[in-house]
């Protein structure tokens, strides 16, 4: 193995940006472990690779020549997740509809009543997780609506969602973790079984009973499907902004004047969002697998390669974003590529953005100054995503007398 480094060390994992700043050095494509996977670090490259699906495949993935630390129960085998166009597409048209901006825009309101009661919760007690107390809370229920899940078990979807995002940073060797992922998965599909069971007797207006009434070329999914279907929108819409308001929090305990800039001029706040997309993206990488021989910037790449394209590397490259490593509110430049790009482009962009935004707004009307509780933080270990797994911290509202800012109605 050489001197490759391991992207499931613990070394890496609390401390990703030093180590892709000099993977990015050595090279737009660089192999590290576990497995001899190929890095995609910088952007241009990352960016083919993400348009290319014949040349690098999401649905090859589902292929059993993994290495035996990639194999893995996948619960998402059967989802967008492992589907190349033209399947992917037909499959994406599915659900597309409830994240149009009409539908999202119907859920504004919806949201910051969610959001002004968690941020009056948090005021109240002023010390608190900010994940359990805000960040999970927001997105667990905006997702029990769209999917028609109950949301007092938010708690319960945000483990199963930290579990399967996880997965992927356990080795085999770990038998206790993976008999618990095991578990994890049977809890998920009695859960979801049950949830289609009563759709199919009572239909209802969320996606579950949208997918149940859905046909492809005049196909209905298979059970299977939904399941993976209901699995992957789970995870996939809890993730993305549960980490991207844990990093807003970070981004305000380590730069107090932003809050107070965002405090007197609201209208920041989506400028803010993207600048924190950019330096912590939620989706650290994504993985596609080569269908055949093929160079990438000079390196030669076999056919079955597994190719971990980092966002965040990506994200940070010195050719499109100059001083990448500092958080600049005013930055411009090209396209983040938090969410993706090409096919698999998030399609929950919109509403991921649409709650932290709203959330954001309801928390800077209330909160002065955020204050991190902790000398250590654990991170998620895992290959694709990053967040904190706790985020201790203390609130401080302003001192009496001191203007309040706007409310948004």
């Amino acid at each position: 193995m050489g001197n490759r480094l391991d992207l499931l060390s613990r070394e890496y994992l609390e401390s990703p940006h030093a180590h892709l700043s000099e993977l990015r050095r050595r090279g737009p494509v660089v192999q590290v472990d576990p497995g001899g996977m190929w890095l995609v670090t910088r952007y241009e490259e990352a960016q083919q690779v993400l348009k290319s699906a014949s040349l690098f495949s999401s649905q090859g993935l589902r292929a059993s020549s993994q290495p035996a630390w990639l194999q893995r129960v996948n619960p998402f085998a059967d989802s967008l997740l492992f589907l190349d166009p033209p399947q992917h597409g037909r499959l994406r048209a599915l659900v597309s509809r409830a994240f149009a901006p009409a539908a999202l825009a119907r859920l504004e309101a919806r949201i910051r009543v969610v959001a002004r009661e968690h941020v009056a919760g948090m005021m109240n007690q002023k010390n608190v997780d900010f994940v359990d107390a805000f960040a999970m809370p927001i997105p667990a229920t905006v997702m029990g609506w769209l999917l028609g899940l109950d949301a007092s078990l938010h708690q319960r979807f945000n483990r199963w969602a930290n579990d399967l995002v996880t997965m992927s940073g356990v080795r085999p060797e770990d038998t206790g973790a993976m008999a618990r992922y095991h578990q994890t998965l049977e809890e998920m599909e009695r859960y979801f079984q049950g949830v289609l069971d009563d759709r199919r007797n009572a239909p209802r207006d969320d996606m579950a009973s949208d997918l149940l009434r859905a046909q492809v070329e005049g196909e209905a999914l298979t059970n299977h499907e939904l399941l993976s279907f209901l699995y992957l929108l789970l995870v996939a819409g809890l993730e993305t902004t549960v980490n991207l308001l844990n990093q807003c929090a970070l981004v305000f305990s380590q730069h107090p004047e932003l809050l107070l800039r965002l405090r007197e001029d609201p209208a920041l706040i989506p400028r803010f969002i993207e600048e924190t997309l950019r330096y912590e993206p939620s989706v650290m990488a994504t993985l596609r697998l080569c269908t055949q021989d093929v160079t990438l910037a000079g390196v030669e790449l076999p056919r079955g390669a597994l190719v971990l394209v980092s966002l965040a590397s990506a994200n940070r490259d010195e050719k499109y974003f100059p001083d990448g490593d500092r958080f600049i509110l005013e930055r411009e430049g090209p396209q983040r590529l938090s969410f993706g790009h090409g096919p698999h482009f998030c399609m929950g962009a919109m509403l991921s953005r649409l709650e932290a935004r709203v959330a954001l707004e309801e928390f800077v009307s209330r909160v002065e100054r955020l204050e991190l509780r902790t000398d250590h933080l654990d991170w998620t270990t895992a290959l694709l995503v990053r967040g904190p797994v706790t985020l201790p911290v203390e609130v401080f509202a302003p001192e009496p007398g001191q203007p309040a800012t706007a409310r948004i109605a």
